[in-house]
């Protein structure tokens, strides 16, 4: 049996991961962390996922022996929690977005020490067409290709571009070599440069997230199109991440190595 402790478990992801994990006989919940200040803390962290009263209280820190830490937090969170894993020798899925280039590094160099497992989206899908964008642009370098990126999210959503938008634009820049960024558009901008890559984010209602790669040329246009219905496709893809690195020796993972990609 897998020890979980879930950092950011009163938000509304680490919800998700504590309902879909208490049903799951692989692991055992033993800590729910979350914000002092947050309304939830000293509540049970089942009841207040909307299941069962699991026995585990929401706190600040955790004093339990954790195998994994799943983390569905904030980025200002990021540089203490990697050092407690550090510290405590726990291995820890990362599946928090808009983190800066430097807490990246963070978690890079912490996988030699720890195993790590991060990716901007914990979703399947997502992850293939990541694949499958990779393999376009590879097709379509030096054709003269326009490419823009559409995602939608929900309201609440605080970082734009998402992480995942910004992960579909480097595995694009890294084979096609564009080198430009444009966040939307407004007014008489000129001409399009042919080596940008445009980013347009709408955030509306309670979408889990949708994000659409456009690859454009002259007389024809290829879309590749992945979204979410609701948010357990992202949870279950951190349970499958913490199934994968359970044992695993220290090292720097991605959803890629889950999926066998």
């Amino acid at each position: 049996m897998i020890r979980i402790g879930i950092n950011g478990a009163g938000g509304r992801m680490g919800q998700r991961v504590i309902a879909l994990a208490a049903t799951d006989e692989t692991f055992k919940i033993v800590a729910a962390i979350d914000t002092e200040t947050h309304p939830q803390i000293g509540c049970d962290a089942g009841e207040t996922a909307g299941i069962s009263n699991i026995g585990v209280p929401i706190t600040a820190d955790w004093k339990q022996e954790i195998d994994i830490m799943i983390d569905f937090s904030s980025p200002k969170c990021t540089e203490t929690l990697v050092q407690r894993c550090l510290d405590d020798r726990i291995a820890l899925v990362f599946a928090t977005t808009g983190i800066t280039p430097d807490q990246y590094d963070t978690l890079y160099f912490a996988g030699a020490h720890i195993p790590v497992l991060y990716s901007p989206s914990m979703s399947t899908t997502v992850n293939m067409a990541m694949k499958l964008c990779q393999l376009t642009a590879r097709a379509l370098k030096d054709k003269n290709t326009d490419v823009e990126i559409l995602e939608k999210h929900h309201r609440f959503k605080t970082d734009a571009p998402s992480g995942t938008a910004m992960k579909f634009a480097s595995i694009i820049l890294k084979e096609m070599g564009y080198t430009l960024f444009q966040y939307g558009r407004n007014g008489n901008i000129g001409e399009r440069p042919r080596n940008e890559i445009g980013f347009h984010s709408i955030r509306i209602g309670d979408n889990p997230g949708e994000h659409t790669i456009m690859f454009g040329l002259l007389g024809e246009t290829l879309e590749i199109t992945v979204k979410a219905s609701n948010r357990d496709c992202y949870a279950k893809g951190a349970l499958a991440a913490a199934k994968f690195l359970f044992g695993k020796r220290h090292g720097f993972y991605t959803m890629d190595n889950v999926m066998g990609l």
